[in-house]
C-alpha cells in the first residue's frame, strides 16, 4: 500500500482526494496547518471511509517541522501539493503574501522530495495560469497570457519551479490546472467550509439561500458574454479528486518519460455566473437575493477547459452535473446549519 502525503488535507479539494485516496487502497497522511481550514472535515473523511487520518499541524513554510515529517515517514511514495492561499481577490491587495506563502512552501517541499527521494508529485494548479486567453476552450498547449491576479502568478510560477525541478532530480510530476471546483461529496458528510465570507461563487450562492449572507454579487454584467457575466467551467469536486488518484496512478505505471506532464480539469463547458445561479434556485426552490456590481479586480472574462487529454491519458471523466453540483452544495450548507457545532468545535455526531 503506497503512501503518499496530502498537503492541504483538511481542505475543500485536499479532504475529497483523501477520501478518493483511501476508497482507491492507499495510505495517506496531510499537513495543514489550518490557518484556512477546520481540522473537523477530518471526521467527516473517517465517516465516510471509516479511515482515521493523520494530520501534521505543521506550515510548510517552516523547512524545519516540514522536514521532520519526512524523518518520520521515510515511506512517502508521493505528495499531492494543494496547500497554498487561494483567494483571487486577496492577493491582489496582499501580493507579497501569496508570493512568499505559496512559493515558499513549494520550494520547502521540492527540497524535502529531493533529500529523501520521493519518485511522484502532483501539484494542485489553476486555469489562472492561462491569463485570458485568446480563443476558449483552452488546452494545455494553450500559451498562458499574463495572469490577472498574483494567485494567478504563483500558479505561474509554482509550474516553472516544478518543471526546472523535474529536470535536475528526475521526479516524476503531473501539474493539474483544474477550472472552478464546486459542489460537495455525495454522502454530504464533508463539502466546502470556507472560512470567512466565501472567495468563491458557489459557497456565497448558498450562504446567501440560507440567510448566512444578506445578499451577494455578481461582478459585472458588461463583459462580452451571451449575459454580461463571466464564463467559467465548474467541475464537481469529486470529479476532481479522482483525477488526482488516477494521476497517481498514472505515475506509478511510468507510462510516460516525460518528467513534467499538464492536464486540464474541466467539465468542457462554459458556464456564465448568472446561468450558475439560475441551475441553483432550479435544483434548490429557492430564489436568490443578489445584486450586480462593477468588475472586480482579477477576475478573467471567460474561460473553460478542453479536457481530451486527461481522458485520453488518465482515463478520466466527469461524472457530475451542474445541478449536482448545486443540489450537493445545497445539502452541504443545509446540513452545516443544522450541525452548526462543526464550527464551535463542540461534539458533534455526523451520521
Amino acid at each position: 500500500m503506497a503512501k503518499i502525503l496530502v498537503t492541504g488535507g483538511c481542505g475543500y479539494i485536499g479532504s475529497h482526494t483523501i477520501v478518493d485516496l483511501i476508497e482507491n487502497g492507499y495510505e495517506v497522511i496531510s499537513v495543514d496547518n489550518n490557518s484556512r481550514s477546520n481540522p473537523r472535515i477530518l471526521e467527516g473523511v473517517e465517516r465516510i471511509t471509516g479511515k482515521k487520518v493523520k494530520n501534521y499541524k505543521v506550515d510548510l513554510c517552516n523547512f524545519d517541522d516540514t522536514f521532520a515529517i519526512f524523518q518520520e515517514n521515510e515511506d512517502i511514495s508521493g505528495i499531492i501539493h494543494f496547500a497554498a492561499y487561494k483567494a483571487v481577490n486577496e492577493s491582489v491587495e496582499k501580493p507579497l503574501l501569496y508570493f512568499e506563502n505559496n512559493l515558499g512552501s513549494l520550494i520547502n517541499l521540492l527540497k524535502c522530495v529531493q533529500e529523501f527521494n520521493v519518485p511522484y508529485f502532483v501539484f494542485s494548479s489553476s486555469c489562472t495560469v492561462y491569463g485570458n486567453p485568446d480563443h476558449i476552450p483552452v488546452t494545455e498547449a494553450t500559451p498562458p497570457k499574463p495572469a490577472e491576479s498574483p494567485y494567478g502568478y504563483t500558479k505561474q510560477m509554482g509550474e516553472q519551479i516544478i518543471n526546472e525541478f523535474a529536470k535536475s532530480a528526475g521526479t516524476q510530476c503531473i501539474l493539474l490546472r483544474y477550472f472552478n471546483p464546486a459542489g460537495a461529496h455525495p454522502s454530504i458528510k464533508i463539502g466546502e467550509m470556507p472560512l470567512g465570507k466565501p472567495q468563491n461563487l458557489v459557497p456565497a450562492i448558498t450562504q446567501t439561500a440560507i440567510g448566512k449572507l444578506n445578499k451577494m454579487t455578481v461582478y459585472g454584467n458588461d463583459y462580452d458574454t451571451r449575459d454580461g457575466s463571466c464564463i467559467r467551467d465548474f467541475i464537481h469536486v469529486s470529479d476532481i479528486a479522482h483525477a488526482h488518484t488516477l494521476a497517481f496512478e498514472y505515475l506509478q505505471k511510468q507510462r510516460s518519460a516525460i518528467l513534467c506532464e499538464v492536464f486540464n480539469l474541466g467539465t468542457g463547458n462554459g458556464v456564465t455566473v448568472l446561468e450558475a445561479i439560475h441551475s441553483f434556485e432550479k435544483v434548490s426552490g429557492v430564489k436568490l437575493n443578489y445584486e450586480i456590481g462593477g468588475r472586480r479586480p482579477g477576475d478573467v472574462i471567460a474561460i473553460y477547459a478542453n479536457n481530451d487529454l486527461a481522458k485520453k491519458k488518465l482515463g478520466w471523466e466527469p461524472a457530475f452535473s451542474l445541478d449536482e453540483m448545486m443540489r450537493t452544495a445545497w445539502e452541504w450548507e443545509q446540513r452545516l446549519k443544522a450541525d452548526d457545532t462543526i464550527f464551535t468545535g463542540k461534539p458533534v455526531e455526523l451520521n
